[in-house]
């Protein structure tokens, strides 16, 4: 039967503006202790399984390095390597995995999937990326803004390219932290309105405007996981659409650019821009490891006043 009242966090809309302003602060906290090599272990006897149907780099390093530094353990499950990847029911895997450990992060393909992999868990459930939704990234760069510009309510945030799950997580934290998104998308990559419930954002057919005094510009590949047979159109579809110079120059004096990266420099953003000084992809692929940090820390333990 379907586990209820076990908090989740599988979107961005799951937690409230209140419940995310928690965690960034948590996170400035836990980032502050990581920096200045002070031992934190609140999760110690805690366990986290991290279940891998799309591969990683900065999802996997990030929550498993993560959860070792807050003192408890962490375990990897590729599903070519377990009962799943052999047809075992998405809930008999939920119902298994939380009987074993406290926490559990999903890396997987359809929303549906991880929907009903969390109806069956009896310990809270991270999505770690799906199709539609990359929640964790967008915290992490929300946290990124906020170290440095400072709160992210009512500033302009560009998005320039397809329709993919970090535009998803843009808009649903748009509704969320009260700022609004610019959104220019190629023809054939646009938004499914059905997927969207803020009217926070603009559609631009001309990716520069877009940019028009925008305090942030963001992006990502032009071919995601899972769409590398579109490669070849996809190419020819974006053409236009690379973060530049030119468009940074139309951003905010004070404008920062971010990718969720891995970046392919020259398709969608040039070498220029990230790696100038308006970047700071950097800093924000760090802050994955503090922000679920703070976010695994709340799902297990609540609020916390440490300081």
């Amino acid at each position: 039967m379907p586990v209820a009242k076990v908090k989740h966090f599988l979107q961005f809309s799951d937690f409230s503006s209140d419940e995310f302003e928690y965690v960034i602060e948590r996170a400035k906290v836990i980032k502050r202790k990581f920096k200045a090599y002070e031992v934190y272990h609140p999760l110690v006897d805690r366990t986290l399984v991290m279940v891998f149907e799309k591969s990683s780099t900065r999802t996997r390093l990030s929550f498993e390095a993560g959860m070792h530094q807050l003192g408890g353990a962490a375990i990897y499950l590729n599903t070519r390597d377990s009962q799943l990847g052999r047809g075992e029911p998405v809930e008999d895997a939920g119902q298994v995995m939380s009987r074993m450990c406290d926490i559990i992060m999903v890396r997987t393909f359809g929303q549906e999937i991880i929907e009903r992999f969390a109806a069956h868990s009896r310990v809270p459930v991270i999505n770690g990326l799906t199709n539609e939704h990359h929640p964790c990234q967008v915290l992490a760069d929300i946290f990124t803004f906020y170290e440095h510009r400072g709160p992210i309510a009512g500033k302009t945030v560009a998005w320039i390219g397809d329709a993919n799950n970090m535009l998803y997580s843009w808009l649903q934290a748009a509704e969320v932290f009260g700022f609004h998104l610019n959104v220019s998308t190629p023809k054939g990559y646009e938004i499914d309105p059905q997927l969207v419930s803020t009217k926070r954002y603009t559609l631009f057919d001309n990716p520069s405007s877009a940019c028009e005094g925008a305090h942030l510009v963001s992006t990502d590949v032009w071919t995601s996981m899972g769409y590398e047979k579109e490669n070849a159109a996809r190419l020819e579809a974006f053409d236009g659409f690379i973060v530049d110079s030119a468009k940074m120059a139309r951003a905010a004096p004070d404008a920062l650019f971010m990718h969720c990266l891995p970046a392919h420099r020259g398709e969608e953003v040039s070498a220029e821009v990230i790696d100038g000084p308006q970047s700071v992809v950097w800093d924000e692929a760090e802050n994955r490891l503090h922000v679920q940090k703070a976010l695994i820390e709340y799902l297990l333990l609540g609020r916390i006043e440490d300081k």
